[in-house]
């Protein structure tokens, strides 16, 4: 989805203000149109108190969308549906992703902290190719002798 409008990631682009005339408009749409696609649930506008619905300048971009997909390319809106939940899904997971990169950064920045700190920074694991067929004995000390 393209997000032609400008400061996409303000909170007013997700703010549900927008009267269905004015976002059938913006969309370029009928407002009947509107009303079905929220029946078939590919839009879900905000409800004002009088019950009316609220469109968000993120619906209106989309429901160009929805119309783009149907119009132009010719998909159904069963398909159209499914496109848009798998597109919600994969941003679902790019924030993840993200937010696991920056605690995995974090990580590493406290692990360098620790190692900075120690005394012979990375002296307590030392990979080594040596293979040792020695026995150690090891006996346990018994009390102080008298």
């Amino acid at each position: 989805m393209s997000d032609e409008f400008v400061g996409s990631g303000e909170p007013a682009y997700e703010a549900k203000v927008l009267m269905i005339s004015v976002a059938a408009r913006m969309a370029g749409m009928h407002p009947q149109t509107l009303r079905q696609y929220d029946r078939l649930g590919l839009v879900q506008p905000g409800r004002a108190a009088g019950g009316g619905r609220r469109y968000s300048v993120r619906d209106v971009v989309l429901l160009r969308e929805v119309q783009r997909l149907s119009q132009d390319d010719g998909i159904n809106l069963a398909g159209v549906k499914r496109i848009i939940g798998l597109e919600r899904l994969l941003e679902q997971a790019q924030q993840r992703v993200a937010r696991m990169e920056a605690e995995l950064d974090a990580a590493y920045r406290r692990i360098a902290e620790l190692e900075a700190l120690a005394r012979f920074p990375g002296s307590e694991l030392v990979p080594t190719n040596r293979t040792s067929t020695a026995l150690v004995v090891w006996r346990p000390r018994r009390g102080p002798e008298r």
